[in-house]
């Protein structure tokens, strides 16, 4: 007999009334619940064939974890912090000792720049709670995704602008772009952990949990895209506009190429046209192709090697935007052969030759 969460039990229908099939629950599993004699349990018929059985009026546990600096190696607290924020925690306890109240305040700051939501609820002389006030369910994951998107859309775009010829302050918020980017990413992961879960979070923002999964796998696509855009924007405000390179040459002809193949992507989240996604990923592999060689025939010339470092490495990232972007357009392809996917009885396939010899 089932007496906690993991164990299994095998129980029998029975038939009462005449027209209704009944089945007992462990008396742990109602007990555990606090559930009495007519109060409501809800069933859900999942689309896997499964019933979810959810105590009607259940309320959601706040989640909470307590960071003692004590236990932590040196260092390592913001990477405990980005570790229970992706954990889907609500509440984050973090104990310290008085002499370093400085530093923890520090890194708590560094923190709230990098993530979405967690405020500062309470601070005492060896404590600071932190406590979310954005619920998982509110932010639909497909805005971040386009949020993630437009941001790193615009730094490309204006990066290039600046390459041919526009002033160099359109591109010096570039690390603060990033930081927007990677906190969206973080975000999707967070609700994408929660969602595997919480059933109720996944209803709420209408996902399946399988879905969700993979909107974080896109999510990370374009972090490594903006990562390779933020390197790309680094070289040019620090070669100040010593090298120049032609719009119309490679590398810098194969942006648009990216531009638009990362475009019909995104729309591709929605649409799911395995053509398109086909077609752009066909065009990110040629881009692909050029750069390489492109890279390869920079060192048999006779550039300076300044010119040459420059335009490699502006080379190496559109490359690796292409590279990425493709890897973004393989998880749509996943995704939409999941959404095919159908399911068949075994004694089905047999009457249909299916699985014969």
């Amino acid at each position: 007999m089932a007496k906690q969460a993991g164990d299994k039990d095998i129980r029998k229908l029975q038939f009462t009334g005449g027209a209704t099939y009944t089945l007992s629950l462990p008396k742990s599993w109602v007990q555990s619940h606090g559930l009495e004699s007519r109060d409501g349990v809800q069933i859900d018929w999942r689309p896997s064939g499964a019933l979810r059985l959810t105590p009607f009026d259940i309320v959601d546990d706040v989640k909470r974890i307590t960071l003692s600096t004590s236990n932590i190696p040196e260092g390592a607290l913001l990477d405990h912090l980005m570790g229970a924020y992706l954990s889907g925690t609500d509440r984050i306890v973090i104990r310290h000792k008085n002499e370093e109240s400085k530093t923890v305040k520090r890194i708590v700051r560094t923190f709230q720049r990098s993530t979405r939501g967690f405020e500062i609820e309470d601070e005492a002389d060896h404590s600071i709670t932190l406590i979310t006030l954005l619920n998982a369910g509110e932010l639909p994951m497909r805005s971040s995704l386009n949020q993630m998107y437009m941001q790193l859309n615009s730094l490309v775009r204006d990066t290039l602008d600046v390459l041919s010829g526009e002033d160099i302050e359109l591109i010096e918020d570039y690390e603060e772009r990033e930081r927007e980017i990677d906190s969206l990413r973080f975000l999707i992961e967070r609700q994408a952990g929660i969602t595997l879960d919480s059933y109720k979070v996944a209803e709420k923002l209408n996902l399946g949990r399988r879905q969700a999964v993979e909107y974080a796998n896109l999510s990370r696509s374009l972090e490594r895209m903006a990562d390779h855009a933020h390197q790309m924007a680094g070289l040019v405000i620090e070669d100040n506009g010593n090298t120049s390179l032609s719009v119309d040459g490679v590398p810098l002809n194969q942006i648009p190429i990216w531009q638009e193949a990362i475009r019909t992507l995104m729309i591709n989240i929605r649409t799911k046209d395995a053509q398109e996604i086909e077609k752009a990923r066909d065009s990110l592999k040629a881009a692909q192709n050029a750069l390489k060689e492109h890279e390869r025939s920079l060192w048999s010339g006779r550039k300076e090697a300044p010119k040459l470092l420059f335009e490699d490495h502006i080379s190496e990232s559109v490359r690796r935007l292409c590279a990425y972007a493709r890897d973004f357009g393989e998880t749509l392809l996943n995704m939409l052969a999941h959404d095919m996917m159908v399911t068949e009885r075994k004694d089905d396939q047999s009457e249909n030759g299916i699985g014969q010899l």
